[in-house]
């Protein structure tokens, strides 16, 4: 029953949210630490509810540059082999507004933690308003002037196939498949395609690290993204082992952007963070990115009863 409050409560703030969304995928440095929002088959997180959330102002200085949120809990149940979750991906560009609420399923293939397969499937609406009586005109009485209200709410779906291994996570999505088939339009967000493989390793005792590539496709855009990042690691005695402090990384993608990402563990349920986003494309470069991450686990009896091998470590 607790559980069960918690994931109504969520739900129905994500319903009463008021958001704005950007034609395309938001696009944030955070992803690598919960690909959720692209890929419904992340959510195997064997032994913990999880949650996340990331928050991003974009072009600081720009006169309606988006601002982005996006916020997802989840759960895996060991007895259906499956992972339950929420997940809201909302964005503000100009006087564009929209909003993404999904219902997250993934199904795990797979009985031991040395590798698994997951199949997820994320459904839900896309919400999009523009309202152009929210354009600064200068001059109001002009009649080419664009202020009218228009909205439209569609079926949204994500689907997505992951494999981890001990040292390697491989994956593959696609989003918005219902705009598979439909022309650009300003309301709906158009199809991606995601390609990723990530290259893991804990086994030092000073040090976890991870090297990720990245390929997103949009409708003949293509951008490749590169990351790597560092976890350091603190001996707790022989009964418990190293636990993870805090992580450095760096991104950079072919879009022009660099950005440098910073994590703190509070406590080993506990994890915040924060990019510094910066773009190299001309007319940009003076206006940087910050983001904001928070992840929290809550460890639960009805995931994997601890299956994992070092609960104290954050998985990818």
């Amino acid at each position: 029953m607790k559980r069960l409050s918690i994931y109504i409560f969520l739900f129905a703030t994500i319903c009463w949210s008021t958001a704005t969304f950007a034609q395309a995928d938001i696009s944030m440095a955070t992803h690598w630490y919960n690909r959720a929002n692209y890929n419904p088959a992340s959510i195997v997180r064997p032994d913990y509810i999880y949650l996340f959330s990331n928050v991003q102002k974009q072009w600081v200085g720009v006169s309606g540059s988006p601002a982005v949120f996006n916020v997802q809990a989840s759960e895996f149940i060991h007895d259906y082999h499956s992972a339950f979750g929420i997940s809201l991906v909302s964005d503000q560009i100009g006087v564009t507004q929209a909003i993404n609420p999904m219902l997250t399923y993934a199904y795990k293939i797979g009985r031991n933690d040395d590798w698994w397969l997951s199949l997820g499937l994320a459904a839900g609406v896309f919400s999009r308003a523009v309202d152009g009586s929210l354009f600064e005109a200068g001059d109001v009485n002009d009649d080419a002037l664009y202020t009218n209200l228009e909205k439209i709410t569609r079926p949204d779906a994500n689907v997505g196939i992951e494999f981890q291994s001990k040292h390697f996570v491989l994956g593959f999505s696609s989003t918005h498949l219902f705009s598979i088939a439909k022309t650009d339009s300003v309301f709906l967000n158009t199809n991606h395609l995601y390609g990723y493989a990530i290259y893991k390793n804990t086994e030092s005792e000073l040090l976890n690290y991870n090297l990720g590539m990245q390929l997103v496709s949009r409708r003949g855009l293509t951008i490749l993204e590169g990351n790597a990042s560092v976890r350091f690691k603190h001996p707790t005695g022989l009964s418990t082992g190293p636990r993870e402090i805090f992580d450095l990384g760096l991104t950079y993608r072919t879009s022009r952007q660099m950005s440098l990402l910073f994590g703190l563990n509070i406590s080993n349920n506990f994890r915040v963070g924060y990019v510094y986003n910066q773009s190299f494309s001309v007319g940009y470069n003076a206006n940087t990115t910050h983001e904001f991450m928070l992840e929290y686990r809550i460890p639960s009896q009805a995931a994997s009863a601890c299956h994992c091998k070092n609960v104290d470590y954050w998985y990818y």
